[in-house]
């Protein structure tokens, strides 16, 4: 794993609840998508980033999914027309990151989730056990060189 340090940024994000982490992340990309595409107040096209997170709770059936504002748009991004999207600042934070290939499944980032909470404990790192993110950095379509990542924020 590695730790990194995050600095305050704007995300674009939608909250889906009571379905499948994997339906909800297909409901969230498609709204956050739609944004990017134009569906915000200014009607402008923003470049697609990466990554894409998911916000996964212990027990909790909402999912947050969320992109990357862009760099030329931190400042001052449009606001979303659909009122199921919003903008948030996420704060400085220093991440515990775990990053893993292939195709990544709702059960496989738990399964990389789960060995990153197991070292972070073996380790003596205190980190919030109570969630955890996604990030995801390809595109549906690209077969190889697949890289995903799973966070735990540090203590």
């Amino acid at each position: 794993y590695e730790l990194r340090q995050y600095e305050p940024a704007k995300w674009v994000s939608t909250v889906i609840r009571g379905e499948s982490q994997k339906e909800a992340m297909r409901q969230g990309f498609w709204k956050l998508f739609h944004y990017i595409q134009g569906k915000n107040e200014r009607e402008m096209k923003i470049d697609m980033t990466v990554p894409v997170t998911c916000l996964v709770k212990s027990g909790c059936t909402d999912f947050k999914v969320s992109f990357f504002v862009p760099f030329e748009h931190q400042d001052s991004p449009p606001q979303p027309s659909d009122s199921d999207v919003f903008l948030e600042e996420r704060k400085a934070a220093a991440i515990f990151v775990r990053s893993f290939g292939g195709f990544a499944s709702p059960e496989k980032y738990a399964e990389e989730a789960e060995v990153l909470a197991r070292t972070l404990r073996n380790r003596g790192q205190p980190f919030h056990e109570d969630f955890f993110y996604t990030a995801g950095y390809d595109s549906p379509f690209k077969l190889f060189n697949r890289h995903n990542e799973v966070w735990y924020f540090k203590k």
